[in-house]
């Protein structure tokens, strides 16, 4: 039987954990999986929420999720059994309107019908860039020409993607991701995309800078193991990596990224953290 807790190499030490003052949470593969219904939670992931909140540790949520406000995302997990504060998830969308508000762009979006609201107050009138994000059905020919037709026909073309993951779990199987239609739209116009999100360090920065805390004192927890995982290492964090959500085996012979510590689930990683608290 398989260890529900295992280091990043054999005879590694784990008492880094005993600095962990804060906790960054991924949202979709380590508390539920998505889906029609709204999907479901991941069994004991609730309950790791609460006892995590409960331990005094600072603990926020980092999420790519674009096919959803924030508000209607958290609503969306209160109904599987999570308690968690809207202030508290940091998602792609409010981060990019910030940004499109500061350097006066006008986006054409390419997005979930259900994530346009985010945008209510953008003006997306004569669009000077293009946004993209996690358009499922509406990723269709036409409109990624459309999207291309307007990137190409800029002076300068400015492409933002919400996020870069390649792929995500739903509860009826995996699911290509914002990433694959970034890297086509990248090719067709010759450009590079400005992401919005994880593994972005600026946006891991705003989280961290919201906890009040350095990145050698918090641990993310995530299934991606590049955009989780990858990302938060580059920022000096430390982290795990749940056997669930898109996690796939290989992930622990990955030539580059390497997560600190590999765990079943998420239950699993907050018995890891309290146990050396």
């Amino acid at each position: 039987m398989r260890s529900r807790v295992s280091s990043m190499a054999a005879g590694s030490s784990m008492q880094w954990l005993r600095s962990v003052k804060g906790v960054i949470l991924d949202m979709c593969g380590v508390l539920y999986d998505s889906g029609e219904g709204g999907g479901q939670a991941i069994h004991g992931s609730a309950e790791a929420v609460r006892r995590l909140i409960g331990s005094g540790l600072t603990v926020r949520f980092c999420t790519n999720e674009t096919q959803n406000t924030r508000e209607r995302f958290v609503q969306k997990l209160c109904v599987m059994g999570f308690d968690i504060s809207v202030s508290h998830v940091f998602s792609p969308a409010p981060a990019l309107i910030h940004i499109l508000r500061e350097r006066h762009l006008r986006p054409h979006l390419l997005v979930h019908d259900d994530l346009i609201p985010e945008f209510d107050s953008v003006d997306v009138s004569s669009p000077n860039c293009v946004v993209i994000g996690d358009a499922a059905d509406n990723f269709s020919y036409q409109n990624l020409n459309e999207a291309f037709r307007v990137l190409i026909g800029l002076e300068k073309p400015l492409l933002f993607s919400l996020g870069q993951g390649r792929y995500y779990k739903e509860t009826d199987g995996l699911k290509l991701d914002v990433g694959v239609f970034m890297k086509a739209l990248e090719y067709a116009c010759d450009v590079q995309a400005q992401v919005v999100g994880k593994p972005s360090a600026e946006f891991f920065q705003t989280v961290l800078s919201d906890m009040k805390l350095q990145p050698l004192e918090v641990v993310m927890i995530g299934d991606d193991l590049l955009n989780d995982i990858g990302g938060a290492q580059r920022c000096g964090m430390k982290g795990l990596q749940v056997r669930t959500g898109k996690y796939r085996p290989s992930d622990e012979q990955h030539p580059s990224v390497r997560a600190d510590a590999y765990v079943d689930d998420l239950a699993a990683a907050v018995n890891a953290i309290l146990t050396d608290h």
